[in-house]
């Protein structure tokens, strides 16, 4: 198992199409983590995110089998896209379906919580992290979802252009007039404090 930790992404592929099991072992531990996180920034319940997360891998490993995956060196990619469509079917199957059920990522922060020191320092954590989401919140939707994809879910500019169907240019984009708008948020919050 430790020679396929090595290999890429389409050499696991083609391993465990070869009968390796082990391979695909490989494969979902390397991406369990980015997957589930986007799933619950998503759907923001943990119950849920649990069921879509293997619905996302047994669609992926029954989409293996069949020999429709196409090897173009973009299993995140590929993966992140079929959890992306499980949640929006799941949204549609329970009638909620909406512009902001579907990219409303507020409650993300919630669940990355760590484990501090002391009280005192876990306060601290929280405000900062409610002040972040806020500021994030205030950024308009598009430049809001590229942000927290990129620091939540830790996806590329590359990953999160695929899943938000748009150039990888247009998505560095929006991350920089994020960053701009965010400073502009924070200069102006810093100065109504200053005049109080």
């Amino acid at each position: 198992m430790r020679q396929n930790i090595k290999c890429s992404d389409n050499e696991l592929v083609a391993s465990y199409l070869k009968g390796n099991v082990e391979s695909l072992e490989v494969l979902i531990n390397r991406y369990k983590g980015k997957v589930y996180s986007y799933i619950l920034m998503v759907v923001k319940d943990a119950t849920l995110a649990d069921d879509i997360f293997q619905d996302t891998f047994i669609k992926a490993i029954q989409t293996l089998r069949s020999g429709v995956y196409k090897d173009e060196g973009k299993f995140l990619q590929w993966i992140n896209r079929i959890a992306h469509n499980l949640i929006i079917d799941s949204y549609r199957k329970n009638q909620r379906i909406g512009v902001d059920a579907v990219t409303d990522m507020d409650k993300m922060s919630d669940t990355t919580m760590f484990a501090v020191e002391s009280i005192e320092q876990t306060m601290i954590q929280r405000q900062d992290e409610e002040r972040v989401k806020k500021l994030i919140n205030m950024l308009p939707p598009e430049q809001g979802e590229v942000v927290k994809l990129r620091i939540y879910c830790d996806l590329s500019f590359k990953d999160i252009a695929a899943l938000t169907n748009v150039s990888i240019n247009t998505a560095l984009g929006r991350m920089r007039y994020a960053i701009i708008n965010l400073r502009k948020i924070l200069e102006e919050q810093n100065a109504s404090v200053l005049e109080s």
